[in-house]
């Protein structure tokens, strides 16, 4: 038979076919799931939630007890009921600090205690009284620790709303100079126009070395890639082990002898070879990021942990893929750990700003709860609530389901003779069903 030439192979119709479609699949499926999930986070924008905090004590003006704060926090609702892209969160400054410091809202809107006093007293009748005046403020406070795009949303509309509580207690203040005997001079009116000072101010600071918020999520981005690597490798070298594939060493080809053993066998071999590269592998990139990039990190024995449990659960999980479909799992490992995960990660963009589509993926896609995780340990303390626990949770049940499922379709496999390679003594029908039905190895 004559030795095939490149021309040749290159006429068969399946070899186009087939690759052209995985190819396309591929394209446009990265396509529409990178861009489709952030190409227009404002018009998808949902309930972002934002704290609202009025500290103000109210003030005496024109014979009666006054609450400025609680007008704007009125307004603001007010005005919400016809915009649901903000979720107003009205609670106490102390409960506003915890919310930030646990990542539950992305920034605040603080009005001070004395709030309605410095308003009151830019209309105080005595020249000297007005002369001291100090001019209101209200302070916007930003939490990059939730996500860098998400804490600028939250800061824009919360600098809107206080820019339009200044312009509506303007025109009040206005009203009332002009109600005066003495006509205020033209700086003046336009100082009471605008009242207020906003500033904006950092409500859950981040060291220097955190990416401006975003290091939790590459790092959890590490532990998934080296999850998924470590299982192509372990999938690849357990099959060279028992004699399943050939090694090259340049021009040299190493085979061993065929080891026949079932399914269930080999990807117990996978999944025990998974644990022992996981530690090796969690222990490098904490090193890599800690040690030598000095990543700001805390709780470096937690991080350690929590670090080797992503690698070894996401290495777990595409073994049972690789065992279940052979080839094709490798193609929906990637889609499901990195093509489905990383828009609906709400790492970048947050949860609130996606699709409908993507926030369901959020729910149970592994990527948003180990960014979560990650984000309690680096920037939250590591307290349970503040996304860890529900990481730790997701983890342990994403083991038990990748452990069922990968063992059960394995010994189906094996209860049926569907084995890798045909044993001795296998009846041709078996063999023949073995040949057709067998996944690709990696």
């Amino acid at each position: 038979m004559p030795h095939p030439t490149p021309p040749s192979v290159l006429r068969r119709p399946k070899l186009w076919i087939g690759t052209g479609l995985i190819a396309a699949v591929v394209s446009i499926l990265f396509a529409l799931l990178y861009v489709g999930g952030n190409v227009n986070p404002r018009g998808n924008l949902r309930d972002l939630p934002v704290a609202l905090v009025n500290a103000d004590t109210g003030a005496d003006a024109g014979g009666r007890h006054v609450n400025l704060g609680e007008q704007i926090v009125s307004g603001i609702q007010k005005a919400a009921k016809g915009d649901k892209s903000i979720d107003w969160q009205v609670v106490s400054r102390e409960e506003a600090d915890k919310r930030l410091g646990r990542g539950k809202v992305f920034g605040a809107l603080v009005i001070p205690k004395d709030f309605s006093a410095t308003v009151t007293g830019l209309t105080a009748p005595q020249p000297a009284a007005q002369g001291k005046a100090t001019p209101p403020t209200l302070t916007v406070l930003t939490n990059q620790a939730a996500g860098s795009i998400g804490s600028s949303m939250s800061s824009q509309a919360a600098q809107k709303a206080a820019h339009a509580a200044s312009a509506q207690l303007g025109q009040e203040l206005l009203k009332q100079a002009g109600a005066q005997k003495t006509p205020l001079p033209t700086a003046a009116q336009l100082k009471l126009a605008d009242p207020v000072t906003v500033n904006v101010a950092d409500g859950h600071p981040l060291g220097s070395r955190s990416a401006m918020g975003l290091s939790a999520f590459y790092y959890a981005l590490v532990l998934v890639v080296c999850g998924m690597l470590g299982a192509n490798v372990v999938n690849s070298q357990v099959d060279t082990a028992l004699g399943y594939l050939h090694t090259d060493y340049g021009p040299i080809r190493k085979r061993e002898p065929v080891q026949h053993t079932s399914r269930v066998r080999t990807l117990a071999i996978g999944m025990a070879l998974m644990l022992g590269l996981s530690l090796v592998m969690g222990t490098l990139v904490e090193v890599a990021t800690v040690g030598i990039l000095d990543m700001d990190a805390s709780h470096l024995g937690l991080l350690w942990l929590y670090s080797v449990a992503t690698i070894a659960v996401v290495g777990i999980g595409s073994l049972a893929l690789f065992a279940a479909f052979g080839t094709p799992g490798m193609l929906l490992a990637t889609i499901v750990f990195v093509a489905m995960a990383v828009p609906s990660s709400g790492a970048t963009v947050p949860v609130q700003a996606l699709p409908g589509f993507f926030r369901a993926l959020a729910e149970f896609e592994p990527l948003r709860q180990l960014t979560e995780g990650l984000r309690s340990l680096l920037y939250y303390g590591a307290q349970a609530d503040a996304g860890l626990s529900r990481a730790w949770l997701s983890m342990g049940v994403a083991l038990v389901a990748a452990l069922i499922f990968g063992f059960a379709v394995t010994r189906v496999y094996d209860r049926r003779g569907l084995h890798r390679i045909p044993r001795p003594g296998d009846s041709d029908a078996q063999a023949a069903a073995a040949d057709s039905a067998e996944p690709a190895t990696a």
